[in-house]
C-alpha cells in the first residue's frame, strides 16, 4: 500500500472521528498562494491512493495554508485555497513533455477517491485550484473567496477536468463565460450558481467542514461509497440507465451486514455500529 505522503508542502493530519479518522490535507505553499507544483501534485496523488486504501480513513478534507505575516514594508499575501498550477512549470515544455503529467494527473486522482471529499476554500481558487475544488464532492467557501479559470489568458484551456466538471455544476452558459472569458467570480455568485455548497465566515470554515465530515464519517463506510458511486452515475449515464444502476445498488445492499445493522438499530432505537461489510 502507498504510504501517507509526508512532505513540507503538503501536511496531512488525521483527526479521530467515530471508529475512523477525518484526514485534513493542507497545501502548504502560502508564499506562492498554494500553487500546485510538481512535488505537491505527486504528493496529493499519493495521498489519494493511501486514503482510498486505508480502512480507517472516512473523509478527506483539502485546504490551503494561510499566509504568514508580511515582511516589514511588504504587502501581505492574500488568502488562497490553491491559486492554480505553478505556471513556471509550463515554461519551455511542449505537448510531448506535458502529456504524461496530464494523463496521470492530480485532479483525476482526487476525483476517483471512493470516499467523501470536501474542499475548504478561503481565498483564491483559480485554474488548477478551481479544478481541485470541483474534483471534490462538497465545497465550502468564505466570503473572500474568488473562483476562476484564467488559463485562456495563457493561451491555454483548463486541462484538469475543468471544462467538464464546471459545466456539470454551473451549466453550459456560465461555464462558457468562465472558461472563455478568464475572469473571476466571488463566493456569493459561486453559491448562487451552485459552484459551492455553503459560504461561511473564515473563523467558522473548519468547524463547518468538520461538522459535515463527522456526519459523513458516522455512516456506514460501505454504504457511503455506494452512495457516491450512485450519484456519480448521474454524470455518466442517461437517467433511465442511471435509475437502473441505482436499483441494482440498492438491492445489492440488502446482502450486506451494515443493512441489517442499520435496520435493527433504527427499530431498536440505538446507534448503529457499522462493520463496513
Amino acid at each position: 500500500m502507498v504510504k501517507k505522503p509526508d512532505i513540507d508542502e503538503l501536511t496531512v493530519e488525521e483527526v479521530p472521528s467515530g471508529t475512523g479518522v477525518v484526514v485534513i490535507a493542507t497545501v502548504n505553499r502560502p508564499e506562492k498562494l498554494n500553487a500546485l507544483n510538481h512535488e505537491v501534485k505527486e504528493a496529493i496523488k499519493a495521498l489519494a491512493t493511501w486514503a482510498d486504501d486505508a480502512d480507517h480513513v472516512r473523509v478527506i478534507i483539502f485546504q490551503g495554508a494561510k499566509p504568514g505575516p508580511a515582511p516589514e514594508g511588504k504587502r501581505p499575501k492574500p488568502n488562497a485555497f490553491v491559486a492554480g498550477a505553478d505556471v513556471s512549470d509550463f515554461k519551455g515544455k511542449d505537448s510531448a513533455t506535458i502529456r504524461p503529467e496530464f494523463e496521470d494527473n492530480v485532479w483525476e486522482a482526487v476525483w476517483n477517491i471512493s470516499k467523501p471529499t470536501i474542499a475548504l476554500i478561503d481565498g483564491y481558487a483559480l485554474g488548477g485550484g478551481s479544478e481541485l475544488a470541483v474534483s471534490c464532492d462538497i465545497r465550502i467557501a468564505t466570503p473572500r473567496s474568488m473562483f476562476g479559470t484564467p488559463e485562456i489568458n495563457l493561451g491555454l484551456i483548463p486541462g484538469g477536468g475543468g471544462t467538464q466538471r464546471l459545466t456539470w455544476l454551473v451549466g453550459y452558459g456560465r461555464a462558457m463565460e468562465m472558461v472563455m472569458g478568464g475572469g473571476m467570480i466571488d463566493a456569493e455568485e459561486a453559491y448562487r450558481i451552485g459552484l459551492v455548497n455553503h459560504v461561511i465566515n473564515p473563523d467558522s470554515l473548519m468547524e463547518k467542514g468538520m461538522e459535515i465530515a463527522e456526519n459523513l464519517a458516522s455512516k456506514s463506510p460501505l454504504t457511503i461509497q455506494v452512495a457516491k458511486r450512485a450519484v456519480r452515475a448521474a454524470l455518466d449515464h442517461p437517467i433511465s440507465d442511471g435509475v437502473l444502476l441505482e436499483h441494482n445498488m440498492f438491492v445489492d445492499l440488502f446482502d450486506t451486514k451494515d443493512k441489517d445493522i442499520g435496520v435493527n438499530a433504527f427499530l431498536e432505537r440505538h446507534t448503529p455500529e457499522w462493520t463496513g461489510e
